[in-house]
């Protein structure tokens, strides 16, 4: 079968007795224009005794399901299916799990299992697990009509936001409370926020409820719109100066060659974070203009478990306004080019 023609093909991981799903898997990575995705029917997989068996209602299209889908990371396993933005209901538990039942509402997210006994892992630091596991990339993900979880790593989610405004929160909105926290902003502090895209909307309007003065710089027009309709205090263009300097910044955008644009918009003591899996290469920094005065450049990788917990706590008080545009699950590989267009504003969420 041609890759991307949405049609279904018998994937050979089906296994007698297993229940089927129809699934996305990434048959060989490539441009998102060349529809790297195929649509199979695989097995569904059993939940271990501390797994789930969840029914999937919806699952946000994040930047990186395109990084793995077009080769910009390495698979780590063939003809994964991506997702890990996964809000669904329990279907199945395994024997040793007691904090989820059937019919229970269950997120997943893209940290799917750590070793739990390395030094990182003891030291509240399980994102750095050189064991970790990852949604999407190391099991199969949520581009499919069901999806096995491991129960320690899933998330209670609340009756009553639509399944497709949730799903989003469970990468975007975590990854980027992550990217915040990492940024170090003091209270009241001027946050420049580069790029625009699912994660940088939630966060935006999280730094706003902590009373923060956000600055956004991106290069689409729609993108700048719904900034503005979302609290921000100006939003220009990427490459722009904002309108004042900036105790903090997050780079969303994969964009290497804006490092050096957001620390020349630090203040003194400013931090800047860069909250994306991938990100091309940075051009050489000067010293004086882009670190000194004790200018900070920090990476993010990945979440723990708590700031999961933190986020979703924090999202229920302050109810982020969740821009989503919707795509039936069959349309998985129309979502993925659309992203890699820069056609979406705000997030792409696939539905059941």
């Amino acid at each position: 079968m041609t890759a991307g023609t949405g049609g279904h093909g018998r994937d050979r991981e089906a296994a007698a007795g297993s229940p089927l799903t129809t699934a996305w898997v990434v048959e060989r990575p490539a441009p998102a224009a060349r529809h790297p995705l195929r649509r199979v029917e695989r097995a569904a997989g059993e939940p271990g005794p501390a797994g789930l068996l969840v029914e999937v209602r919806a699952c946000g299209v994040c930047r990186t399901d395109l990084h793995l889908a077009e080769g910009d990371l390495p698979p780590h396993r063939a003809r994964c299916t991506p997702g890990h933005e996964i809000v669904g209901r329990v279907l199945r538990t395994g024997s040793a799990v007691r904090d989820f039942a059937p019919g229970d509402r269950v997120g997943a997210a893209w940290l799917a299992g750590t070793c739990g006994t390395c030094r990182y892992c003891r030291g509240g630091r399980e994102n750095l697990c050189p064991y970790s596991r990852y949604t999407g990339w190391d099991v199969h993900g949520g581009y499919a009509g069901h999806a096995v979880v491991d129960a320690r790593f899933a998330y209670h989610l609340p009756e009553g936001p639509p399944d497709e405004e949730l799903a989003p929160l469970l990468c975007a909105g975590i990854i980027g409370y992550r990217a915040l926290e990492r940024a170090e902003l003091p209270s009241g502090g001027r946050l420049g926020v580069y790029g625009f895209g699912a994660s940088a909307h939630l966060t935006a309007q999280l730094a706003i409820a902590r009373g923060a003065t956000v600055h956004v710089l991106t290069r689409g027009a729609a993108a700048r719109e719904l900034a503005l309709e979302l609290g921000a205090a100006s939003a220009g263009d990427a490459r722009e100066a904002p309108p004042e300097l900036l105790d903090a910044a997050i780079l969303f955008a994969p964009a290497g060659d804006l490092v050096p644009v957001a620390l020349a918009a630090l203040d003194r003591g400013g931090t800047l974070a860069v909250a994306g899996i991938h990100l091309t290469d940075i051009p050489a920094l000067t010293y004086g203009r882009h670190l000194f005065q004790e200018r900070t450049l920090r990476s993010v990788t990945a979440n723990t478990r708590a700031d999961g917990r933190a986020y979703l706590a924090e999202a229920a008080r302050h109810r982020p306004v969740v821009r989503v545009r919707r795509y039936p699950m069959s349309r998985a590989d129309e979502a993925l080019a659309d992203l890699a267009g820069g056609r979406v504003t705000g997030a792409a969420v696939l539905v059941a």
